[in-house]
């Protein structure tokens, strides 16, 4: 695939940045929304894996990237900018992605303006047991581990070398981590660089995860539904980024639901098998 065109959005909460790549109306049109913390960026080696011709749009979600970074209040801000978004460009995707908090909100937008998209793929989404939306916990604690993390680099390649032998980064394709130090950096003024999303702004993601109850969203998608499941791993202790949030249980909540489950993946299967995930995509 070709570099992508960069373009901007004035979204009522915000200003959204979007890559691009191709043309509607040549092929296949595909919508990718990423997980928190990430950028639109880091789906390049899974748009690489497309069918020469896919159109592609990558939207770097509100609070990410090169998108406005405000405190989330809830996932609807998140979700309400990408859906006034997909509006204004007018096209109707064959396939619509969305990974971990991208899951969530595309089943949100779906909800929204039903003709968005033809079929929805989420990969292993932050769609939990109804209970937890019940029970409405608090994340207090995600907000301070998350909002912590370092925020000063010198530029992607410290970034780099820092993250690629520590859990979960090891396990990416090097390829995808180099994408997302690369794109995840911006400048800070001072001659070094900073997050694109914020340690604070990501924390008041994680600290609002269960803010928006999908299940009455999901009776309302008719379109056919896949999800990719990875493993829900064993936690002691310190919260493991890599395990599912994903209940086995949540395809058959779609009334065309497809369940995939890959047991050798894990909750980042999009940066450590992009071709793999870009075949389910087109093909599962």
């Amino acid at each position: 695939m070709t570099h992508p065109q960069e373009h901007h959005f004035p979204s009522s909460h915000g200003d959204i940045c979007y890559f691009e790549w191709g043309q509607a109306g040549e092929g296949l049109s595909v919508l990718l929304l990423h997980a928190t913390g990430f950028h639109a960026r880091c789906w390049d080696k899974v748009v690489d894996a497309f069918p020469v011709g896919t159109h592609v749009v990558a939207v770097d979600q509100l609070g990410h990237g090169r998108s406005a970074t405000p405190e989330i209040r809830d996932w609807a801000m998140i979700a309400g900018a990408t859906s006034e978004l997909v509006k204004s460009l007018g096209i109707g995707f064959d396939i619509g992605v969305g990974h971990s908090m991208g899951g969530h909100c595309l089943v949100q937008m779906v909800a929204q303006i039903p003709d968005s998209v033809k079929k929805l793929v989420l990969i292993d989404p932050v769609i939990m047991t109804r209970e937890v939306y019940r029970k409405a916990p608090n994340y207090s604690d995600s907000y301070e581990m998350v909002a912590r993390r370092r925020n000063s680099w010198t530029g992607p390649q410290e970034m780099f070398e820092r993250f690629e032998d520590r859990h979960p980064y090891r396990l990416w394709d090097p390829a995808v981590l180099h994408d997302y130090c690369e794109y995840g950096l911006l400048p800070d003024g001072e001659g070094g660089f900073e997050l694109a999303c914020p340690p604070k702004t990501e924390g008041s993601v994680y600290a609002t995860s269960a803010s928006v109850d999908p299940y009455p969203l999901i009776e309302k998608i008719a379109q056919p539904v896949i999800v990719l499941r990875a493993p829900q791993l064993e936690q002691q202790g310190t919260f493991d980024f890599a395990s599912s949030p994903t209940p086995p249980q949540l395809a058959a909540r779609f009334a065309v639901g497809k369940d995939v489950y890959l047991a050798d993946l894990t909750h980042f299967m999009p940066m450590q098998e992009p071709k793999r995930i870009a075949d389910l995509i087109i093909n599962g």
